[in-house]
């Protein structure tokens, strides 16, 4: 296993994360195997779990919490808020009331009494960086969190909550949580950018693509993952974006076979050479699925395979651009890009 500085931290971290996604109700994970998953990670030498409040409403905090119980301090523990919580209106985004609340449920559900890095796991419109910043600021005085950071920010917002914590003396952001893959490029072109001028760690989610790079998606073969059965549009072969990508991950095979990689080592080899990643989040249902992830912990891409894997997807290229989770409200919503 590697381990990088997480930005200017100090706190020294592996370059793949353990997610704990699919730990409940979302992927099917049962709380022996989830067990059984944090121990493989832990003797291989990962040291940093991540899960959010929202995965499973609550569930995979819980899970999570039973798994590291009597080995609290040998990791490095990260969770998120922001995302609705049930039906009230007010049990969601990153308001003062919200995240003082949220964190102390999170805690209990982990069983700690602190969370290493608490993350934002959406940018809430409705909140000012201001209001959002001081709650965390005070939550991190009263020692309840260690560090708090960003998750899947548009590069503006990233750069105005820096300059929102510079103007009003307030606690930063130190890390951010994009999505980035060989398939979903964008980032590269303007979040990553901004990471490395202010320093921020970075903890790439889904650097499989949704297990488009795991091996099982492959030409003249029936699409059976878990993700195609519970998101079926992102595997449809008739539509155009999943077509690009099949035939990128046709020519990547190629390329990983040339190298003699798994497609797991050339998608994360990938996502971790990028001067600006600190480390991947591997987010495994089963053990088998770890242990296969965990391979790729000291995979180093050459240059050739760098160049080759260039040559497929161009630097800067999302091939499904409306799978993008940092738009701006306005490209989304019509009354927000109309005078009123």
């Amino acid at each position: 296993m590697q381990y990088r500085t997480l930005g200017r931290t100090g706190v020294q971290v592996s370059t793949l994360v353990l997610g704990a996604m699919n730990f409940g109700p979302i992927g099917g994970t049962t709380q022996d195997e989830a067990t059984a998953i944090v121990d493989a990670a832990l003797e291989a030498g990962v040291n940093l779990v991540d899960t959010a409040d929202m995965y499973g409403t609550g569930v995979s905090e819980e899970m999570v919490g039973r798994a590291i119980a009597g080995r609290r301090d040998d990791l490095v523990l990260a969770t998120k808020a922001t995302m609705p919580m049930g039906d009230e209106r007010n049990h969601r985004g990153s308001s003062r009331r919200w995240l003082v609340t949220a964190l102390e449920d999170s805690l209990r559900r982990l069983g700690v009494d602190h969370v290493d890095l608490y993350q934002m796991h959406r940018w809430d419109p409705l909140t000012s960086d201001e209001e959002t910043l001081s709650a965390l600021t005070d939550l991190q005085r009263a020692g309840k969190i260690r560090y708090f950071g960003s998750s899947t920010f548009p590069a503006y917002r990233i750069v105005e909550a820096q300059w929102a914590a510079r103007e009003h003396h307030l606690g930063r952001y130190v890390t951010e949580q994009p999505s980035y893959s060989i398939l979903q490029r964008g980032v590269e072109a303007h979040v990553l950018p901004v990471t490395e001028q202010y320093g921020l760690g970075v903890l790439v989610w889904s650097p499989l693509a949704s297990g488009w790079l795991s091996g099982a998606v492959r030409a003249g073969r029936e699409i059976t993952t878990n993700r195609s059965k519970t998101l079926p549009r992102r595997f449809d072969t008739s539509l155009p974006a999943n077509r690009a990508r099949l035939e990128a991950v046709e020519q990547l095979a190629k390329v990983a076979d040339q190298a003699g990689l798994t497609m797991i080592q050339l998608a994360l080899g990938f996502v971790t050479a990028h001067p600006a990643v600190t480390s991947a989040i591997i987010g495994p249902r089963t053990v088998e699925h770890v242990r296969s992830q965990l391979a790729a912990a000291d995979t180093v891409l050459p240059a050739d395979v760098l160049d080759a894997i260039d040559s497929i997807v161009a630097p800067g290229v999302d091939l499904a651009p409306e799978e993008k989770v940092d738009t701006p409200p306005a490209l989304l919503d019509p009354a927000l890009r109309r005078r009123r």
